[in-house]
């Protein structure tokens, strides 16, 4: 692959962790104008109506594979879109835009735990430990600083609901290794289309008691954005990224998010970076740097 390509792939592999550090913000932004659900219904109805004019011939040639593989992709759509989402907009209500993105810092140490529980990958003592540093900081974030807490039991909810988010799209990461043999969009379209049918009974039951959605400007502008943002062309950049440089080098920009958000937090939503999440990224970064540390050749006798 030339040096151009690769230049291409890591502009795209910028991109999904900027959109995706936005969604974060904006939902601790907009919680008190759009319920949780309501924000992850319309955001999957808007990306599936926005995917199926281009996807809708691919979709039609790959549907008997969807039919035999509606198992899997009814558990993967149900995890990783419906669920993740929903619980992310849930938990900003009762936590910041700081915190929903830096405890997304762990992810990728959950992702190796899952792997290594279903599928027997194996990892080295080193990685243990990187792991562990990982998990480390994200508790200290969740915890405030403050180990007390964890005697006191008093947790924010919004915290607790993040750290499920976190290991049901690690579940979701983790079993798309299960995906059926089908074009990448007709995928998407697919597990879009099971976030939209799964939801549809919970938006119904949110409305019995939340008062109704005002289709107000900034509502629709923030409707748009996670349709579109870090729905769409997030995925697709970052699939692309992925099958340029690979998924290793790839995963590594997903570690953009807490910086990408603290920027948009303190500079749209006055928060304040406080010293719990520092010390939580220190512990983060360490974690994820030693995991990915090379490890070094050693010459043949």
């Amino acid at each position: 692959m030339g040096t151009d390509a690769k230049r291409w792939a890591y502009l795209l592999l910028i991109l999904p962790p900027l959109f995706w550090a936005g969604n974060s913000v904006l939902a601790r932004g907009v919680a008190e104008l759009i319920p949780p659900v309501a924000m992850s219904f319309w955001r999957w109805t808007i990306a599936l109506a926005m995917l199926l004019p281009f996807t809708w011939k691919q979709v039609r040639k790959d549907w008997p594979t969807i039919c035999r593989s509606w198992k899997i992709i009814v558990l993967i759509g149900l995890i990783g879109i419906s669920s993740f989402n929903t619980l992310l907009y849930t938990a900003a209500h009762t936590t910041t835009a700081l915190n929903i993105a830096l405890t997304q810092s762990v992810m990728p140490a959950v992702i190796v735990l899952l792997s290594f529980l279903f599928f027997r990958e194996r990892v080295s003592r080193r990685q243990v430990f990187a792991v562990l540093l990982c998990i480390l900081g994200a508790g200290f974030i969740v915890v405030r600083g403050d180990w007390q807490r964890l005697q006191q039991l008093s947790f924010v909810t919004g915290d607790l609901l993040m750290l499920l988010a976190i290991c049901l799209y690690a579940l979701y990461t983790v079993m798309l290794r299960k995906r059926p043999q089908i074009h990448p969009l007709s995928f998407l379209t697919a597990t879009f289309a099971v976030g939209v049918v799964t939801l549809f009974p919970l938006y119904l039951w949110e409305l019995t008691g939340a008062p109704a959605l005002q289709l107000t400007r900034p509502v629709i502008f923030s409707l748009l954005y996670v349709g579109l943002c870090p729905s769409i062309l997030a995925y697709l950049c970052w699939n692309r990224g992925i099958e340029l440089i690979g998924a290793n080098r790839a995963g590594l920009y997903i570690n953009l998010i807490p910086l990408f958000a603290s920027l948009m937090a303190v500079l749209f939503l006055g928060e304040t970076f406080q010293k719990y999440h520092l010390h939580g990224m220190v512990f983060i970064f360490a974690g994820l740097a030693l995991f990915n540390w090379p490890r070094r050749k050693t010459s043949a006798a």
